[in-house]
């Protein structure tokens, strides 16, 4: 919003900050993906090994390189999860999904 500078224009910023508390969740939100985003986004491009930045690398043309590329596939933290039950709170759903109700 552009206004000249005047006491209108500070009480419509000073009201806009103070009584619109409920859009910052909004704003994390938004701004945690996007965070997300820049992250995988370095991530192919610093250790993929399918992407050549600069020319000499891309001069290579395709390479046979499978050790490279088991290394970036099976990351920490696909290693980290891949014995686990594939569920986000698995206490809460056994909880839910059993039929075993105590009296």
């Amino acid at each position: 919003m552009f206004c000249f500078p005047s006491p209108f224009c500070d009480e419509i910023l000073s009201h806009a900050i103070q009584h619109h508390n409920m859009v910052y969740p909004l704003f994390a939100a938004v701004g945690v993906a996007v965070g997300i985003c820049a992250m995988q986004l370095v991530r192919n491009i610093c250790t993929n090994p399918e992407v050549r930045v600069t020319k000499e690398n891309r001069a290579a043309g395709v390479l046979d390189n499978f050790e490279e590329g088991e290394k970036y596939s099976q990351h920490a933290v696909r290693k980290f999860v891949r014995n686990r039950p594939p569920q986000i709170m698995p206490s809460i759903n056994k909880f839910f999904s059993d039929p075993n109700i105590p009296n």
